[in-house]
């Protein structure tokens, strides 16, 4: 069963409340490079069971959400008050081919692209953290919310990679 909206921001709020937000973007990268060097090529490689993202399949998901992400802040920030597009990570999973993404390509695109995006929000102005778009299926966001789920969407993805790479590819992780 898919989840509403409703849930998918509880869910993923719920992984960063209380937290520091824009420290938890800024830490990624380190922590994906930690996973990466302890995961063996049948991790990201192979589906962790039938239906389920491979390790390389979540990175190469990460990168194309990073560029989704500064889209949206430069989008919201040009014109606020925008609508903002949603989208279907499996059709773009299919559709993109993220099994046969290069691993190592997909990493260093979310790593230029996460440095370009904390870059901008470093030099937004206080003002500019209430510009806000208006998501399709989650309403009214501002940048601060935006900044929200998406360090929630890393922890959501790391966890499913640390996961993965413990299970060396072979056990639960990789949930969509």
């Amino acid at each position: 069963m898919q989840e509403t909206a409703d849930q998918y921001i509880a869910r993923i709020s719920g992984y960063v409340h209380g937290k520091d937000h824009f420290r938890i973007l800024q830490s990624t990268v380190k922590k994906l490079t930690s996973l990466i060097t302890k995961g063996t090529r049948r991790a990201f490689l192979q589906p962790p069971e039938p239906g389920k993202w491979t390790a390389g399949e979540i990175l190469a998901h990460l990168a194309e959400s990073e560029l989704v992400f500064g889209y949206r802040l430069r989008l919201v920030l040009a014109a606020n008050g925008t609508v903002v597009q949603a989208f279907d990570q499996n059709r773009w999973q299919t559709n993109a081919g993220y099994l046969n993404k290069d691993t190592k390509k997909s990493f260093e695109l979310f790593c230029v692209l996460r440095e370009n995006n904390l870059r901008l929000l470093k030099s937004l102005t206080k003002g500019q953290w209430d510009a806000y778009g208006m998501h399709q299926e989650r309403g009214r966001e501002n940048i601060a919310r935006m900044v929200e789920l998406y360090a929630g969407h890393d922890v959501n993805h790391l966890r499913q990679l640390e996961a993965i790479v413990i299970s060396d590819g072979k056990g639960k992780g990789g949930k969509k």
